[in-house]
């Protein structure tokens, strides 16, 4: 009976939750009908929900209108390299702020979360000028080196190296052990849950970033695939069925990492807050 007393409470937020559900998908469901509907039907008003006639033909003129192939290529190479940069570098300025004492160790590391406040429109321009300066425009350099680094990624990582016990690293440190043994044989595999979700959130933000690519690079053959999918707006005309066509394509390879990994990025997202 208290079961069931308690169910009866919590309708109102499965209803709630469910609403908050659809809103959320509702989007990407559009983008799924209007990548077979026929460009009048894709501005048509009132909109129609379902295609009158479903056309697969705006698949074939994504690759048409850009080097998808490349793009794509392009684009995993960038965010796995953004990814494990962060990952490594990351992790080891997170330990040392977490458990290396040493002179100016806060004062640092509130130096780190103020480039958190600052906007990151206002380093466009002084990053743009180095890459510049070095020849890396129209390169992969230029989309990887500005992503290796993340104060969000440190910040998030330390938290989670401040939740883990001290006294097994005490007990390496007693065993001979330095502290970068210490780091990357005892702290490092705990940390494991903490880096999955850094992962994730970086590869993502990796892979949807289009500012920085638009700005660093005007070969299409060296655009990721977020930049390349801005080229198909057109000046007057923009052929939304291929848009949202190329959208798809570009954004189920970014759902099946989530999917495969949603438990792990909830459970290092919940560890790293544990202690602060």
């Amino acid at each position: 009976m208290r079961e069931t007393n308690r169910e009866g409470r919590l309708w109102p937020a499965h209803i709630l939750l469910s609403l908050g559900a659809v809103i959320t998908v509702f989007p990407l469901l559009w983008e799924v009908l209007t990548s077979f509907k026929s460009f009048s039907e894709s501005v048509q008003v009132p909109p129609t929900i379902l295609p009158a006639h479903w056309d697969w033909s705006n698949y074939s003129k994504v690759f048409d209108g850009i080097p998808f192939a490349q793009q794509f290529m392009n684009t995993v190479v960038m965010a796995l390299l953004r990814t494990a940069a962060q990952l490594l570098l990351c992790s080891m300025a997170a330990y040392a702020f977490a458990r290396i004492r040493f002179p100016g160790r806060g004062a640092i590391f509130l130096g780190f979360l103020a480039v958190l406040m600052v906007p990151g429109q206002l380093f466009l321009l002084p990053q743009y000028q180095i890459m510049q300066d070095l020849g890396w425009l129209d390169s992969m350099q230029a989309l990887v080196v500005p992503g290796m680094f993340s104060a969000f990624g440190t910040f998030l990582l330390r938290q989670f190296f401040m939740g883990l016990p001290e006294e097994l690293e005490e007990a390496a440190r007693l065993d001979g052990a330095s502290p970068f043994t210490v780091f990357w044989r005892i702290a490092l595999p705990l940390a494991r849950p903490g880096l999955l979700a850094l992962g994730i959130l970086t590869f993502l933000w990796s892979w949807n970033d289009l500012m920085w690519p638009l700005i660093v690079n005007t070969d299409p053959a060296k655009m990721p695939l977020s930049a390349g999918l801005a080229s198909l707006q057109g000046a007057h005309l923009t052929e939304y069925p291929v848009l949202m066509a190329g959208s798809l394509l570009a954004t189920l390879p970014v759902i099946v990492v989530f999917v495969a990994m949603q438990r792990q990025f909830i459970q290092g997202i919940a560890f790293s807050g544990m202690k602060g």
